[in-house]
């Protein structure tokens, strides 16, 4: 009948999971002829009890694994003791089904070829498992789309973490690590992960490393996100070896046109108030169009989605690495983020689970994270001229357990008493924790106006000095300025 919208195609329900009891016998037989060697390699490559189909087949592997945990004798007499006591013989079939096995199994020579196949047909079991899952979700869930494929790209990912590699000879390690120090010795900087462009900050941390969750905390309005951009700006154009990297910036605060034009503006050293208004010298004008054209080459990719939740933000994190091989990732901030299964049990524990996603994220991506944090009122409260501690991280101590890096943005002139002369330009960035290598202080100038952080010895890593404005300068020599 037209305009019958036709049913949906029915999955077939008779088919059998996929699995092969000949390999799962032959892994089983192995280990009654060579338990030392074959439960041990079958633990290492990540099988368990579940990863067996037959019933019967899982009951006798999980006796298998507790008599090598405990180091007992395994044979075909001492199994078959173990489980006449534990009362799970007829569960297996016997001692004629233990028999049958070994009968079966005439040498323990190809146990990891089996092991292999029950494996990957337990992988294929999850899967299909995973996905009548997300199938269910899509017919029965109230959550939007988003949320129902960010959950299911979740779990497919769970599986895959699943998965256990081959464990590399020493050998490789070596020749790995000797390989990275050659590397290290030809580049002659002592940097042997991704600079910062601010040399004072990488003598300390020897680059962002990989892997590596760097938290940048302080109160708000100290210019945390404003060292970000910083730090982001010049990776994403090479400023330090002149080899720009893809950089992904998540904003949960600021909208892309706000972080678009202060970066703009930043890079051009034009006070972002002067744009306010509309009006701009033409010195001002040059130098911001100057500033945009070397931006705009920049691989920057900016996602600015309100209310991000921490799964969401690991998946896009995923696809941008394997579409633009992203090499530093910035989050601002991590108070933003959200993790629903999670926040009916506390604020602390939600942060918690946020600040483990960020961290695993960066080992998965094996790339530096960046996430920005809010610090708490203590550093306001303490007459240590307001030097925050890590135990002032906001919401959960998880945040300092998984950072590798903590950097603690401190501007000593917002604490200053009255009649107290300080530098208003100084700000120090503290290395609170550094779990590879040592902790110290940092200084750099902040030049506010221009939402900009430099070193404090003008070196190599500082931008030249902005052009000044004109001190007197007619209506007829402003030109009015649309959107940077």
């Amino acid at each position: 009948m037209a305009g019958q919208v036709s049913p949906s195609p029915v999955a077939k329900s008779d088919r059998l999971p996929p699995y092969s009891e000949e390999a799962e016998r032959g892994v089983l037989g192995s280990a009654l002829l060579d338990a030392a060697r074959v439960v041990d390699f079958a633990v290492e490559r990540g099988i368990s009890p579940e990863s067996f189909h037959v019933s019967a087949h899982q009951a006798l592997f999980e006796v298998l694994r507790g008599m090598t945990h405990d180091g007992s004798p395994i044979d075909l007499l001492t199994v078959g003791e173990r489980l006449k006591k534990l009362g799970r013989l007829d569960e297996v079939g016997g001692a004629a089904f233990l028999e049958r096995l070994v009968d079966s199994t005439p040498t323990a020579a190809h146990a990891e070829y089996y092991i292999d196949i029950v494996r990957q047909k337990h992988l294929l079991r999850m899967i299909i498992d995973k996905s009548r899952e997300a199938i269910d979700e899509c017919y029965s869930s109230e959550k939007d789309a988003d949320s129902v494929l960010n959950v299911a790209e979740q779990s497919f990912f769970d599986i895959k973490q699943l998965q256990r590699s081959a464990m590399m000879p020493w050998s490789d390690l070596v020749k790995d690590a000797i390989t990275d120090i050659e590397n290290i010795f030809l580049m002659k900087k002592g940097i042997t992960g991704l600079a910062t462009g601010y040399s004072d900050l990488d003598k300390i941390l020897m680059g962002l490393q990989p892997s590596d969750m760097i938290v940048l905390a302080a109160r708000p309005s100290m210019g945390k996100t404003s060292l970000a951009l910083n730090i982001a700006e010049n990776v994403a154009l090479g400023v330090a070896d002149d080899t720009p990297r893809p950089v992904a910036v998540f904003s949960l605060e600021m909208s892309r046109e706000q972080l678009v034009r202060r970066m703009i503006c930043s890079h051009a050293r034009v006070p972002s108030h002067k744009l306010q208004g509309g009006y701009i010298s033409q010195t001002f004008h040059g130098q911001l169009i100057s500033a945009a054209s070397a931006l705009t080459k920049a691989p920057i990719f900016l996602d600015d989605t309100a209310g991000l939740e921490a799964l969401e933000l690991r998946s896009r994190a995923r696809r941008m690495k394997r579409k633009h091989d992203i090499q530093l990732i910035v989050v601002d901030y991590l108070q933003m983020l959200s993790y629903p299964q999670f926040a009916r049990e506390g604020r602390q524990r939600e942060t918690a689970a946020i600040s483990g996603a960020l961290k695993a994220m960066a080992k998965e991506l094996k790339i530096p994270v960046i996430v920005l944090s809010q610090l708490s009122r203590a550093p306001e409260q303490r007459s240590d001229d307001g030097k925050p501690r890590l135990s002032d991280l906001r919401d959960s101590g998880a945040i300092e357990q998984d950072a590798d890096v903590v950097l603690m943005l401190r501007r000593p002139c917002v604490y200053a008493e009255e009649g107290e002369v300080i530098d208003e330009k100084l700000a120090e960035v503290e290395i609170a924790k550094h779990r590879n290598g040592p902790t110290g202080k940092v200084e750099f100038n902040f030049e506010r106006e221009y939402t900009r952080f430099d070193s404090r010895m003008r070196g190599v890593d500082a931008a030249p000095t902005a052009e000044p404005e004109p001190e007197a300068a007619s209506e007829g020599e402003f030109e009015q300025g649309g959107l940077v």
